[in-house]
């Protein structure tokens, strides 16, 4: 399956756990998990992917950039890896989410 598509199902299912940082930033910018739901449902594909070691755990992880529109046009930066919670149940968690300032 594309990793894009299972990204967005996820989305869709809620099955989305947010790091405190992105808590933290997404406070920062008033973005609420809705917001950040429609940018990564309305973008257009995953911007980039980056190589990353789990400081906990040491181990190799992909971790996806995904730059998307709400339907209002705010444009939300988000961050976040595919993981595989208790055995059963696939998240995506977001470790950073804001408002995109490369614009």
């Amino acid at each position: 399956m594309d990793i894009f598509v299972q990204i967005k199902r996820l989305v869709i299912a809620r099955h989305v756990l947010f790091t405190q940082k992105a808590e933290s930033e997404m406070d920062i910018d008033s973005l609420t998990p809705e917001l950040v739901y429609e940018s990564i449902l309305n973008a257009p594909t995953i911007f980039k992917v980056l190589r990353s070691s789990n400081r906990y755990t040491k181990k190799r992880e992909k971790l996806y950039v995904i730059k998307g529109l709400t339907f209002d046009g705010l444009d939300i930066y988000t961050k976040g890896k595919i993981l595989k919670k208790e055995g059963v149940d696939i998240f995506y968690v977001l470790i950073s989410t804001k408002r995109n300032t490369d614009i």
